[in-house]
């Protein structure tokens, strides 16, 4: 299974549109426009295909951890609980 059948599933599974990828990615500060996204979104055989590389991928998983959870809470020093 290649990353394009993984981001198409994902995409369907969670009833995403484009616009929604691009929020979710801009979470994780990643520019991607939506012609390189419907790019990736195309069958294997058209002639705009655009295999989808490991970092698009990681970003999006990122960013749909701080969609769907929110952002992470900052750290607090384990020093300063008991002073």
């Amino acid at each position: 299974m290649s990353n394009n059948d993984i981001f198409k599933k994902l995409r369907v599974a969670l009833a995403l549109t484009n616009d929604d990828i691009l929020k979710i990615m801009s979470l994780v500060n990643f520019k991607v426009s939506k012609s390189e996204l419907g790019d990736i979104f195309r069958s294997d055989d058209h002639p705009n295909f655009k295999p989808c590389g490991d970092q698009i991928l990681r970003n999006f998983l990122n960013g749909l951890v701080i969609y769907k959870r929110g952002p992470r809470p900052p750290k607090q020093d384990p020093g300063a609980a008991g002073a």
